[in-house]
């Protein structure tokens, strides 16, 4: 339906060439502007083509009609016809899908999600405003309504909503905070405008959006093993509200990690538990925004085993389905930076407080960022800024600027402050890694010597040792939903403590467990061999499917009793 030849030419105006011309004559001059103004456009039939069926699919609530006209019509129209110009405006789209309002709405943030994505130089303020007034035109349909609205939409696209509808905020208060190369129009404009993508409206928003679907008391339900739908009530029943609410949470954990609210960050999520599957969040750009947010959250408030866990728990996720995204550019190169992302994060946390993580995702960090954390073991803060730089979300400030004293403007100042906020966390432990790798070479060590290590007074050694202990005890998630619940634990692969001039030293580091590995295994073959005899109880077709039958169980046979002579040797 898409695949037809378009002509680029025919995409212009439809007036003839040279009719109307700047003449030097005021008059004839304006004449020229308004039927400039008032010209019509050509849109290529395979383009109208696309339009009628998207807007026949949304209008009957077709729900995989829309996936497809949403995650591969128009992206393949897009990478064809558009791929650095805009889409043609709503008000040319809009006889032909018959002046419908809603999908009208629907398709100019498709519109102004392209500008922002693809088209050089970005929006302009005017398209700025204008995407605002629009979100303001969605939500206000969904949230104002005395019942459900008869809209159904995948939860991809309504994902893509909330997250784009925080990315052109974030990109919006980072625009208006870059001063030096405004006219004194824009800056009039802005000073004039505080209120356009205002963080209270943006707040507003999201919690309108949880409140109305109910959706952390049917999480709280579902936690506990009873039925959602029991007390989501009128509007959490509809598909569309309880979807929007749930990525509504994990847009106010992006947002407060923004501000730099981490403890809000992670209070928003109270309800989900991340530590078993959740029926409600099945796309996977959601799952990485949100495993990345909470770890960085965690990070920033010191709980590094808990940061380490969920980085592993992700980038583990994503080695194991990024064969799902590859067909999909655009979400493959986004996945692809967050993952990297979070691997320089990981690499972070491992530095500053070492554990054991999963053996594939340890042998992908030695593979790339063995140097980084070499670098930053040694105490290389310049290492620990960079990295940080490219890892961390890009900070705001929750307010506009004072455009009185635009020379004390900067755009950078939040990101400066959370800088400052990690490096000073890291300056504290700078010599820790040190101190812990002479310590794993003895068992006892006098203080008097290892102050000669590391070339300081005893005094100070003293005032590090108790960093180390300190700083190595973190509060740790150990069960229930709420992430900011957890007990102090230290998982230090060395101990110690010091009897009057005498350190003492007690490695903690636990051995590889082999039996629990294997024993899992033979459980799995078990379940194999249960299913196998009940196959052999069914009627088979023919004399071929008899021995192929018999050759399975007997090669499971075969693998049994090599993991039960293997686990006796190892234990």
């Amino acid at each position: 339906m898409w695949s037809e030849e378009f002509n680029p030419e025919t995409y212009y105006p439809a007036y003839p060439p040279g009719e109307y011309e700047h003449t030097g004559d005021p008059r004839q001059d304006l004449e020229y502007e308004r039927q400039y103004q008032a010209q019509t456009y050509i849109i290529p039939d395979v383009i109208k083509s696309f339009f009628e069926y998207f807007h026949k699919s949304v209008h009957e609530q077709n729900i995989f009609e829309i996936q497809n006209a949403y995650e591969n019509g128009f992206n393949k129209l897009t990478d064809k016809f558009f791929k650095t110009s805009p889409w043609p405006d709503a008000e040319v789209v809009a006889p032909i899908v018959g002046n419908d309002t809603i999908f009208l709405i629907l398709y100019k943030e498709l519109y102004y999600r392209h500008i922002y994505a693809r088209v050089q130089n970005g929006p302009s303020l005017e398209q700025r405003f204008e995407s605002y007034y629009n979100y303001c035109n969605l939500f206000n349909y969904i949230l104002n309504a005395e019942g459900p609205v008869p809209l159904e939409l995948p939860n991809q696209w309504l994902w893509d909503i909330i997250d784009e509808f925080i990315y052109q905020f974030q990109c919006f208060s980072i625009y208006r905070c870059k001063v030096s190369k405004k006219s004194e129009e824009e800056i009039a404009y802005l000073r004039a405008n505080p209120k356009i993508w205002n963080v209270h409206s943006v707040l507003n928003v999201l919690h309108s959006l949880v409140e109305k679907s109910s959706i952390n008391r049917q999480l709280e339900v579902y936690t506990s093993g009873g039925d959602p739908d029991s007390v989501a009530g009128e509007f959490g029943q509809h598909s569309l509200y309880k979807m929007l609410g749930y990525f509504s949470l994990i847009g106010l954990l992006r947002l407060h990690s923004l501000l730099g609210d981490y403890y809000q960050a992670l209070k928003c999520l109270e309800c989900i538990d991340f530590n078993k599957k959740n029926m409600y969040s099945r796309v996977p750009a959601c799952q990485i925004t949100t495993f990345y947010y909470v770890g960085f959250a965690y990070l920033m408030m010191r709980r590094y085993q808990d940061a380490i866990r969920t980085f592993s728990n992700i980038l583990l996720y994503i080695q194991r389905t990024k064969q799902m995204f590859q067909t999909r550019a655009q979400l493959y190169d986004q996945i692809s930076k967050m993952n990297d992302k979070m691997y320089t994060l990981l690499s972070i946390s491992l530095v500053l407080h070492p554990m054991r993580i999963d053996e594939s995702v340890h042998s992908q960090l030695r593979e790339k960022f063995a140097d980084k954390m070499l670098r930053m073991q040694k105490g290389d803060q310049e290492e620990f800024q960079q990295n940080f730089s490219f890892a961390c979300p890009k900070f705001l400030s929750p307010v506009p600027p004072n455009y009185d004293t635009i020379a004390g403007i900067n755009h950078k100042e939040p990101f400066s402050l959370q800088l400052k906020v990690f490096l000073e966390e890291v300056r504290q432990q700078i010599v820790l890694p040190t101190i812990r790798s002479y310590l794993k070479l003895y068992t006892t060590l006098p203080l008097s010597k290892l102050a000669i290590f590391m070339d300081m007074s005893e005094d100070e050694l003293r005032t590090h040792l108790m960093c180390f202990k300190h700083k190595m005890k973190n509060l740790v998630w150990t069960k229930g939903t709420s992430g900011l619940d957890g007990e102090f634990q230290s998982a230090s692969e060395v101990d110690f403590y010091i009897d009057k001039d005498m350190i003492h030293i007690a490695d903690t580091k636990v051995a590889r467990r082999y039996g629990d590995f294997f024993i899992r295994q033979i459980h799995k073959f078990e379940e194999y061999d249960c299913y196998l005899n009940n196959l052999a109880a069914l009627p088979t077709e023919s004399v071929t499917q008899q021995w192929k039958l018999l050759f399975t169980k007997r090669t499971f046979a075969i693998y049994k009793s090599y993991i039960m002579s293997t686990v006796s040797q190892r234990l």
